[in-house]
């Protein structure tokens, strides 16, 4: 290895894998499955069901980070996650390895492995968990290497991208999130880094020391800690028991910190000497978790079930805006937000009272006897180490500390107690590592757990109800229904202007944009009753985007427009006039708005997208424009393509575009909105599997474009393809499929893909009008059946009729054992 810099590399491994089957080809219509407290649904992604008994060796793609102190090995095959994590100093897995890839049906889609770090957003567990993610990696100038996995998120159409850092001389791995919301409609997100952690009897959970109290998922239940006293988890804990210990717990169990001060969480294991830390920024990244099989017989056929000799496990979980399970945050139309977690091994310090990305300490008194502990996760010479009470300086000491060994010193003292004692370390130049007060233990009353939400009859105010639909789309309930709460404050107040516009988005939500209109135009007269420049924006920005997936641009114009004179929505706004200009092919005026949108928000990538493709139309350089931008986000597929239009070497960017359909149709829209067809359809045609999406896509925009006798190939063309695992789910797809249907004498595959997508958007009618003519364009469309069966079970209560299409669906595919 080359002194002083990291080495990053990526190669072909060979893992010991139990395969996973193909993918189930149906539909799945799970809405109202919970899952970790949340929403179980699964649409427009496809569910496996089944993994392989039969272990085989399967080639997997890896890439490496090593320097003096660690190994890291990334597996962007499997979600990006980090498979291995070895402190080399001791040649301590700080993460549990697992030498096997054995996955079990415990993923919100099926598959999910246990070990390394998995990356979980936008919910948990991650629904492509166990997916191949975009990566690039870089050598950096100041030695350090990076890798970056990113992905854009099928359900919700967020994008995240997560780094990992090893800097030459550190003993920690540096993770820098960014998550960017490239829709047009506000979305949330919680994100949990999983650390699974190897146990045994002498492992223990280091929570940071003000945590007094746990929380179980959706905080439904609380426990004092780390010594629990009463029910948890439905087993008994009133004798006194230390549930931070692993060989303690014997049932599944999920804690969460109720609260902390502290930006630290860890694991140690008192046997081998060693453990993890994690270290984050507590003001935004407050979640600190434990999870556990159990140690017990149930926890021990978990383990065998998830790997083959590596033994038990628990999860370490830490997460970022987020402090319980679910606990979602929002994310506004185009923003970013962007957080820093460290990772690294430490040894012999123990049950760490505090800890920093550069060191952690303990400190603890026994019977006139007080003991010192430290580790550093760098190389400082000379480092001042001191404990201090009341400016008096109890201990003091020199000493070198490096990711090679540890510190530890003692002193005799007569205090009966550590309260109001400081330990502090400084580097040789007074720079602060780490510092720790003891503060008194005191006896706090636990938190109260959650309660239901009432019914909305129940709800007092209007605004308590706003504030339960608001509740339930946020945190994405998966039996409580927000129009509920929306309907009921309508009807009690039809003018209220947040209920307007949130069941206004809702119904867009829905492609229910024409219905939509009215309620965003209730909200503005309302806010404009008085006063005719409201504080916000969002309603008149709501209403463009209605008037324009409804054909009516020049309305729509003028509904941006007002909307960026409010500061909530200038960015937005003046993404969506640009698009609009562009569209009219006025591209200096476009470029005007796109920089008005970036001054607002300097890290909107689709407005670097955008403003990089208005140069290049504009016949101007935008070479240094893309540079800048790929060093915010060096996965950006727009700005990757227009770096390949650039240089003309399209085969890198074709690389990272990876084979699935969803990144060439998603980017193909960015440049659809903003009337560059020729660029959405070369993006589209170089996509070379068949997708039936891909052609339609392609058909509707030669159809912009005016060539509708081409449109129409491209449309028979997507009819003609496998219907299988397609679940289109984007509003926009909703024009595009109609679309299909109009320019087609028939078109049944197009009437059974807009069934499915009206159907997950809870149009029940539409979706089975939709599927009742695809059966009646196709009698042998055995899933269209199937889905009908779904509908007049679930919906119209039609038992009879369910069964009957059921068995016409088994009787044109008899060899599909789900039918059966």
């Amino acid at each position: 290895m080359q002194e002083n810099r990291v080495h990053v590399w990526e190669e072909t491994i060979i893992l010991p894998t139990y395969p996973v089957y193909p993918p189930e080809k149906a539909p799945l219509f799970l809405e109202n499955r919970a899952y970790q407290g949340s929403t179980g649904k699964v649409y427009p992604l496809p569910v496996t069901e089944k993994i392989s008994d039969q272990k085989e060796d399967m080639a997997y793609h890896a890439v490496f980070l090593e320097n003096d102190f660690l190994f890291i090995m990334i597996l962007p095959e499997l979600g990006g996650r980090i498979q291995r994590a070895l402190d080399k100093t001791n040649q301590y897995d700080f993460v549990y390895y697992n030498h096997v890839i054995k996955p079990a049906l415990v993923g919100l889609t099926g598959p999910w492995v246990s070990g390394g770090i998995e990356f979980n957003w936008p919910q948990h567990h991650r629904p492509s968990t166990y997916s191949p993610v975009d990566f690039s990696f870089r050598e950096n100038a100041d030695g350090s290497a990076s890798v970056y996995v990113s992905e854009i998120d099928k359900m919700y159409g967020t994008k995240g991208m997560a780094s990992f850092t090893l800097y030459p001389d550190k003993s920690y791995i540096e993770i820098k999130g960014q998550l960017f919301n490239r829709t047009d409609l506000p979305q949330t997100f919680l994100w949990w880094a999983n650390p699974a952690v190897p146990v045994n009897d002498h492992t223990f959970s280091v929570f940071p020391p003000d945590v007094h109290a746990v929380m179980d998922h959706g905080k439904r239940a609380v426990s004092t800690f780390p010594v629990a006293t009463g029910e948890y988890y439905k087993y008994d804990y009133s004798a006194g028991v230390d549930i931070s210990c692993y060989r303690n717990i014997e049932v599944p169990t999920s804690y969460m910190a109720a609260h902390s001060d502290y930006d630290f969480i860890g694991n140690f294991d008192e046997k081998k000497d060693a453990g993890l830390l994690h270290v984050a920024d507590h003001h935004i990244a407050p979640g600190k978790k434990q999870w556990t099989w159990g140690n017990s017989d149930f926890g021990q056929a978990w383990d065998r079930n998830l790997t083959d000799e590596d033994g038990p496990y628990i999860e370490l979980m830490t997460g970022v805006y987020t402090d319980n399970q679910p606990d979602f945050t929002w994310l506004k139309p185009y923003e970013e937000k962007t957080f820093t977690q460290y990772f690294m091994p430490y040894k012999h310090v123990g049950r760490v009272k505090n800890a920093t990305k550069d060191a952690a300490l303990n400190l603890e008194l026994d019977n006139g006897h007080c003991m010192l502990k430290a580790y550093a996760s760098g190389k400082y010479p000379q480092t001042v180490i001191k404990v201090i009470k009341n400016d008096e300086i109890l201990f003091s000491d020199t000493a070198d500390l490096s990711p090679d060994t540890y510190y530890e010193a003692s002193f005799n003292t007569t205090l009966t107690e550590l309260t109001g004692c400081t330990a502090v370390i400084f580097d040789k130049d007074q720079k602060e590592l780490v510092r720790y007060t003891a503060a008194p233990r005191e006896l706090e009353p636990l938190p109260a757990p959650a309660a239901a939400l009432p019914a909305p009859s129940e709800l007092k105010s209007v605004e308590e109800l706003y504030l339960a639909a608001a509740h339930l789309e946020q945190y994405r309930h998966a039996t409580f229904l927000p129009e509920d709460y929306y309907m009921e404050g309508l009807r009690r107040d039809t003018t209220d202007i947040r209920l307007n516009d949130g069941y206004g988005i809702l119904l867009y939500k829905q492609g229910r944009f024409q219905e939509s209109i009215p309620y965003f135009e209730n909200a503005i007269q309302k806010q404009t009753w008085k006063n005719p420049n409201p504080a916000s924006g969002e309603a008149y920005f709501h209403l463009g985007l209605a008037l324009t997936m409804c054909g009516n641009d020049e309305e729509a114009f003028d509904a941006f427009y007002k909307s960026t004179w409010c500061a909530d929505t200038q960015s937005c706004g003046f993404y969506w006039l640009s698009c609009l200009s562009a569209r009219k092919k006025r591209c200096q005026e476009a470029l005007e708005f796109i920089d008005q949108s970036l001054i607002r928000n300097w890290h909107n990538m689709k407005a670097r997208t955008l403003k990089a493709t208005l140069l290049r139309v504009l016949s101007r350089d935008n070479g240094a424009f893309i540079e800048e931008s790929l060093k915010i986000d060096p996965l950006d597929l727009g700005l990757l393509y227009e770096e390949a239009i650039a240089s003309g070497n399209r085969e890198c960017w074709i690389k990272q575009m990876r084979t699935p359909a969803h990144n060439y149709l998603a980017l193909s829209l960015d440049y659809v909105k903003a009337g560059f067809y020729e660029d959405a359809f070369s993006i589209l045609s170089a996509y070379k599997e068949s997708s039936p999406m891909v052609a339609y896509y392609q058909g509707y925009i030669l159809e912009k474009m005016g060539d509708i006798a081409q449109a129409k190939e491209y449309y028979s063309k997507g009819e003609k393809s496998d219907s299988s695992g397609c679940f289109p789910n984007q509003p926009e797809e909703i024009l595009i499929l109609e679309g299909v249907i109009a320019a087609l004498h028939k078109a049944p595959n197009a009437h059974y893909y807009l069934g499915c997508l009206l159907y997950d958007k809870r149009r029940y009618e539409g979706a089975a009008a939709h599927w009742e003519l695809a059966l009646l364009q196709n009698p042998e469309f055995a899933m269209a059946s199937r889905n009908l069966a779904i509908y007049y079970y679930n919906k119209e209560h039609d038992i009879p009729k369910a069964l009957d299409y059921m068995k016409k669906a088994f009787e044109l595919e008899s060899t599909y054992p789900r039918f059966l």
